[in-house]
């Protein structure tokens, strides 16, 4: 199993990487959240979970290790591959879903493409006992107000900060494209991460 990979970031493009690794361009599957941290010509490091098919070797990767081993636990339910996993951790963070699966929040899990509230029912009752407790999460999931914190907000503040921009200027920039992200769930869609990152960007480049 390859366990992680570190090298300069040689191409960002859309959902994957490709890290650089002693002259190999290893081409790996990421969330926007995770490539949001990246930056090409910059050395990188991501814990990485390797799929292997008859057909493929597919390498996916993670900011880090918690997103790595909830990303594996997610595939030991029935109906979950590897691409569907990436994309529940594309919609919420690995707080997030400990917090969906030991609420039976279905409607939390229908928010991922490719989820109805069959799987979701189904993923609660064979996650229930795989992917933790849940009392940090709950804690990490909540503002300051005591109000549950969308995922895309955390999703977008950690991808900032990842870019070195400080916590006090993420959250300003996540405040100023939440009605965006607001927009998207009153239309019944679910907030693109990826665009929000890119727009929170622009905010914060007119600074």
């Amino acid at each position: 199993m390859i366990a992680s990979v570190e090298g300069t970031v040689a191409a960002i493009r859309p959902g994957a990487a490709v890290i650089e690794v002693g002259g190999v361009g290893m081409l790996v599957h990421c969330t926007p959240a995770t490539l949001g941290t990246l930056r090409v010509g910059e050395r990188a490091r991501l814990a990485t979970s390797l799929v292997v098919r008859e057909d493929s070797l597919t390498l996916y990767g993670f900011a880090d290790e918690d997103e790595r081993a909830v990303f594996d636990l997610l595939q030991t339910a029935s109906g979950v591959g590897p691409r569907l996993a990436l994309a529940m951790l594309a919609v919420h963070t690995p707080n997030a879903l400990r917090v969906a699966v030991a609420s039976a929040d279905v409607k939390a899990l229908t928010q991922v493409p490719g989820i109805g509230p069959k799987g979701a029912q189904r993923i609660i009752v064979e996650l229930k006992n795989k992917l933790g407790t849940p009392e940090e999460a709950v804690n990490a999931a909540l503002g300051s107000d005591g109000r549950a914190r969308p995922p895309w907000r955390e999703q977008v503040h950690s991808g900032l900060v990842g870019l070195g921009y400080s916590a006090r200027d993420a959250d300003e920039a996540v405040a100023a494209v939440a009605p965006q992200a607001d927009a998207e769930i009153a239309a019944g869609r679910t907030p693109d991460v990826a665009a929000l990152l890119k727009a929170a960007l622009r905010v914060l480049s007119v600074r």
